[in-house]
Parts: C-alpha cells; sequence; structure tokens
C-alpha cells in the first residue's frame, strides 16, 4: 500500500485517538482538557473514556471530543476494575492510539490491550502522581499494579524528574520527561479589598493566607493546621493571618471538626472558580503537599506574582527554582517560620512576587505541550497507510 500524506498543518488527520482517565476533580482532568482542541485541530478524531462524573465537572465534549462513560474509580476494586476494562476495550474498538493518564487508567487501558490481542496499538501513559506512603498489603498490591503499568505502556510520560527516574528504574521501555503546564487563569474579577472583605476581612492590616488543591492527605492540609496553631501563639504575628482553604475533599469533615475545636482561623471555602481572585488578594500562598510532581497551584501562585511557601517535594524544587521559600515536607515549624518570615519582611515579600512571574515565563505553555504531544502520537503512528 502507499502511504497517505496529512494534509500541511494536520498531521493526525484521520487518526481515532483515546484519551482515558479515572476520578479526577483537578490537575489531571485540568490537563487532558486543556489538549483535546490542539489534538482535534491537528486532524485527531479524540473520545474521552472515563467517569460520567469526570465529564460533567470538565465538560470534554464541549471542545469537540466524543465521550464514552467507563467506570474508573480512584482506588483498587477488583470488581469495578473488571467492569472498566471490558467496557474500556468496547469503547476503545478501532482506536488507532490509547492514551492513559494517571496510573489508574494505565491499569485498566493496558489490561484492556492485553484481552484485546491489540498490542500492536501504541499505549501511552502519564504518569502525574506517585504512589502514596505507608505500607502494607495494599501499598504492596499498589506496587504490583504500577509495576505492570508502567512495563505494559509504549511510552510514559513523566510529569516530573522522579517520576521519570522511578519509571525507568521499573523497566519502562521509554520514558520521556513531559510536564504538565498550568492552564492561565482568567484575569481576577474582583479587587483585592472586596474579596478580602467577603473572606470577612475589614481591612487590609490583617494577613491573608490562601491555599488551593483538594481535601486529601497528599496535600498535608494537618501540617498547614498545626503551623496555624503557631501563628496563633507567635507575637510577631498580630493579628493572627486568616487561612483560606479553597478546594473539596474526603477530609473535608475532619478538618472542619479540628478547625472549630482548636478555633483555629481557618475557612474551608471549598471548590472554588475564583483562584485569581483569592491570590490577588493573599498575601502569601502556602503548599504543604506530601508530594506534588508540576503542581497547577503553584504555577498558578508564580504567575499571579502571589508569594509561595511550598514543600521540597517530587517536582516542586525544579518546578519553582528560587521563586519560592521552600519547607520540608511534614515539619510544621518550618512552615510556620517560613511563612512569618515572608509576612513579615516587606524586601522578602518583594523579591518572591518578583521572581514568581520570571520563573513562570521559563515554563512550556499549553501549546508547547500539546505540540509536543502532537509530535509522539505521529512518531508512533507513522504514516498512514
Amino acid at each position: 500500500m502507499s502511504e497517505r500524506v496529512s494534509p500541511p498543518g494536520r498531521p493526525l488527520a484521520d487518526r481515532r485517538v483515546a484519551e482515558v482517565l479515572a476520578t479526577s476533580t483537578g490537575g489531571v482532568g485540568t490537563h487532558l482538557r486543556s489538549l483535546l482542541a490542539p489534538l482535534g485541530r491537528a486532524g485527531a478524531s479524540v473520545r474521552v473514556c472515563g467517569p460520567r462524573a469526570t465529564e460533567e465537572l470538565f465538560a470534554f465534549t464541549a471542545t469537540g471530543a466524543d465521550f464514552r462513560e467507563v467506570g474508573i474509580s480512584a482506588g483498587l476494586a477488583p470488581v469495578a476494575d473488571l467492569r472498566a476494562v471490558l467496557a474500556l476495550r468496547r469503547a476503545t474498538t478501532g482506536a488507532d492510539l490509547v492514551h492513559a493518564h494517571g496510573l489508574r487508567a494505565g491499569l485498566v487501558a493496558a489490561a484492556a490491550r492485553r484481552l484485546a490481542g491489540e498490542r500492536s496499538r501504541p499505549l501511552v501513559l502519564t504518569l502525574h502522581n506517585a504512589l502514596p506512603g505507608g505500607g502494607g498489603l495494599k501499598r504492596q498490591v499498589l506496587q504490583t499494579a504500577e509495576l505492570a503499568t508502567i512495563r505494559g505502556a509504549d511510552v510514559v510520560l513523566a510529569a516530573s524528574g522522579d517520576l521519570a527516574e522511578n519509571a525507568r528504574r521499573l523497566g519502562a521501555r521509554d520514558v520521556r520527561v513531559a510536564p504538565v503546564a498550568a492552564p492561565p487563569l482568567p484575569p481576577a474579577q474582583r479587587p483585592r479589598p472586596v474579596v478580602r472583605r467577603d473572606l470577612g476581612l475589614d481591612d487590609d492590616q490583617r494577613p491573608l493566607v490562601v491555599a488551593v488543591g483538594r481535601l486529601h492527605p497528599q496535600k498535608g492540609y494537618d501540617v498547614l493546621l498545626d503551623a496555624v496553631a503557631r501563628w496563633v501563639a507567635d507575637p510577631r504575628l498580630r493579628p493572627a493571618p486568616l487561612v483560606a482553604i479553597a478546594g473539596d475533599g474526603p477530609l473535608h469533615e475532619e478538618l472542619a471538626a479540628r478547625i472549630a475545636a482548636e478555633r483555629l482561623p481557618v475557612t474551608l471555602l471549598g471548590r472554588r472558580t475564583d483562584v485569581a481572585d483569592l491570590l490577588g488578594a493573599a498575601d502569601v500562598c502556602v503548599l504543604p503537599s506530601v508530594w506534588e510532581a508540576r503542581s497547577l497551584t503553584a504555577q498558578e501562585a508564580l504567575r499571579a506574582g502571589t508569594p509561595l511557601v511550598a514543600t521540597a517535594v517530587g517536582g516542586i524544587p525544579e518546578l519553582v527554582g528560587d521563586a519560592a521559600d521552600l519547607v520540608p515536607a511534614g515539619d510544621a515549624e518550618a512552615l510556620a517560620e517560613a511563612v512569618t518570615l515572608v509576612l513579615s519582611d516587606p524586601v522578602r515579600t518583594a523579591r518572591l512576587c518578583a521572581a514568581g512571574p520570571r520563573q513562570a515565563a521559563t515554563w512550556p505553555d499549553e501549546a508547547a505541550t500539546a505540540q509536543q504531544l502532537v509530535e509522539l502520537y505521529r512518531e508512533l503512528l507513522g504514516p498512514r497507510r
């Protein structure tokens, strides 16, 4: 057969691509949605396979993509996983390439490919997160699943250098670092005084500390509350800062109960769409996570010129460079002291405010991220025959 040449500017013309993800309420879904329109413009016919709730949250179909419901949950569930494998096998019939985002989606995609006997169809896996810490049987099961998933992919894309190193250690055939770009936030809609007043701050004297992220153990909010207790007792911070946490998740009730019991100056805002407004009103943004790859919150804070104090974990140091103050994970004393120094030292604050946008200018944007993916797909698929 003769090769079919793709039209100029449409290197993926007539290619059918399936993008797969598990339950997502944050970074993975946001990243995937940013890729769909560029893939479509490159000529690909794109189908997203994942939970219905994820489609309702991110509206993948509004970008022109097709959607097929596949119930891939966030945690291991053997019966549900088997149903997901069968559903994904049906949903990806006829696809030229499958791209799974995250280990859970990758595990189901690799199993579906084996079941269908379609080893020649490329499978790409993007690693967004590391396995959670801890031990025991669950950890062993997750490690086994991680090993099988990484070895089952033709190409592993890692959102940070530490994820890439781990994938190589586990025997991945082809590993490439592929930074995940945070979509630009829309401009702030409300001025700083209005946002602060809505949060209960009547003047500009009381500091506002903002955290953005899912209420999940990975985000280290227990350590943040430990740090807040130190601020309350610190005579250098009078009045004590108000801490506003934007996000929802499984720890909401636990955190709310502790905040009430200890009378901490913390408010849980729930999921918000006005993150730009919150960052514009904040005196400092905190990211106390146990682990992160290329945190969307860190990217948003630095772009906004909001001073950032974060934990030196995962891909954070390579992401922020010297544009943020970094502290060890799990160290409430170090976190409290770093935030106190930012709030009490105008020179330090000014340096961080200026350094953030400069560092952000060095990152690949969404267009560059999407173009890298288009080139990878073209490489794996080769010329149309």
